[in-house]
């Protein structure tokens, strides 16, 4: 059949010539097309169903969109979300339902960053995804759950692909170096297993990028006397500049990436924090964004455990938002250490929620009279104020009355751990408890 990918590849980059053209050839994500997966069935068995593959780029979706057409005997379409509109749909579907043009066999429709299609267009795709019409293979960088009609994602199997590891990529750098059909299996290079190591350490889990800097570093080096091109390493540090990241402030990584932050420092491990912070600050994220994060975690997670660190946060945040980058990634770092360094309670945090559930579900009740302001002559004579006690004339500075209203007297929401500073403030709660019999509370 008519391979929809292109079938003259002379000239074309190196990524496209030594895509995998079986599953054999394919390198990574056994998770999904490992021996007995459901995928490699599907497509050995030529009976595929609707699937949407998502991941980062150069992790392999378009290569297994290729192995697909290469391999079923339906009829295979493919369209790019990017340049395709509604009548391009309507002009696959047609084809389909067509029995001279068909052939009476089924239409996979391959459609590449499925993700940039409008919901229009999703829509108008729907319903020739549902009744059969069409088998799609939807490809996207972006997380389907959050970027593609719900509707669609329902009726198609989705399935994730992972960034590539180190070894993965540096086994498809080999097999480029070495085919001499599609590589450079023809040309005498010499480059070490140092140095492709070190092309998929900078590579990021990105096939694509690894193969486009090796071919630039082969196409860019002249020969030595001998006639063999050399590559070393500072060939491809040329090459490749720097490490690719595979951080996109504005799609599924942000979220991923300030996630793994935010539960790096609630888990105290300051490296991990840091790590993800760097990252972010790299990807060029917003830096208030970041500090304002730093400040919800020193309120949230840390508490009166160490009451400082929200001061730390506070002042880090107004810091960074004066100062700017690159000089805001000190105070940021500050803050985020000492956060994830601090002993921590979520003490507060459970108190003021328990407290707003309260309120929001029963009758809390009236301010005891005692409690209450008197400010307009005659309102004491109503009984305001009357018979407050001052607690700094007490000894200790403390005296039992009562503070909670009738009806919620003797609920505690407050609940202080033994960790930190928060041990020093359950000491003195106790001590309170003591002094006043333990009813003030």
């Amino acid at each position: 059949m008519k391979d929809v990918f292109r079938e003259d590849i002379e000239n074309t980059p190196l990524p496209f010539r030594m895509a995998p053209r079986t599953l054999d050839e394919y390198v990574g994500q056994e998770h999904i097309i490992g021996k007995g997966k459901m995928l490699r069935r599907m497509i050995e068995a030529d009976r595929m169903s609707s699937v949407i593959l998502f991941g980062p780029p150069g992790t392999g979706k378009t290569a297994l969109a290729r192995i697909i057409a290469r391999s079923t005997s339906s009829n295979f379409a493919r369209l790019n979300a990017v340049t395709a509109g509604v009548s391009d749909i309507k002009e696959v579907v047609s084809d389909a339902v067509n029995p001279i043009l068909s052939e009476g066999k089924r239409t996979v429709l391959f459609i590449d960053e499925i993700h940039r299609f409008n919901k229009l267009q999703q829509d108008a795709l729907l319903p020739y995804v549902e009744d059969g019409t069409v088998i799609l293979i939807g490809a996207t960088t972006e997380n389907p759950f959050f970027e593609v009609n719900k509707a669609l994602v329902s009726r198609s199997t989705v399935l994730q692909l992972h960034p590539l590891t180190e070894s993965q990529i540096a086994q498809i750098i080999r097999n480029a170096r070495d085919d001499k059909e599609r590589g450079f299996g023809n040309t005498d290079i010499s480059i070490s297993d140092d140095v492709i190591d070190r092309i998929a350490r900078i590579a990021g889990g990105d096939a694509r990028n690894a193969l486009k800097a090796f071919e630039l570093a082969v196409m860019t080096t002249p020969p030595d006397k001998n006639g063999t091109i050399v590559i070393d390493e500072a060939v491809i540090d040329d090459c490749m500049q720097n490490k690719i990241q595979l951080f996109d402030k504005n799609g599924e990584n942000h979220y991923d990436n300030i996630s793994a932050m935010i539960k790096s420092m609630r888990g105290s491990d300051p490296d991990a924090a840091i790590l993800y912070l760097a990252r972010a600050l790299e990807a060029g994220e917003d830096i208030e964004f970041l500090a304002r994060r730093i400040m919800i975690c020193a309120s949230e997670d840390v508490g009166l455990a160490n009451p400082n660190a929200l001061l730390v946060a506070v002042a880090a945040y107004q810091c960074a938002a004066r100062v700017g980058m690159p000089e805001a990634r000190i105070p940021l770092a500050e803050a985020c250490i000492t956060v994830a360094s601090s002993p921590k309670s979520n003490a507060s945090y459970l108190a003021i929620d328990k407290a707003l559930d309260d309120v929001r579900s029963k009758d809390t009740g009236s301010v005891p009279m005692h409690l209450r302001n008197a400010p307009a002559g005659g309102m004491k004579d109503l009984g305001y104020a009357a018979g407050y006690k001052y607690p700094h004339d007490f000894p200790g500075h403390i005296t039992y009355q009562q503070y909670m209203p009738d009806v919620m007297e003797g609920t505690t929401y407050y609940d202080p751990t033994d960790i930190g500073y928060e041990k020093k403030i359950k000491e003195y709660l106790d001590l309170v408890k003591k002094m006043t019999g333990g009813s003030d509370r």
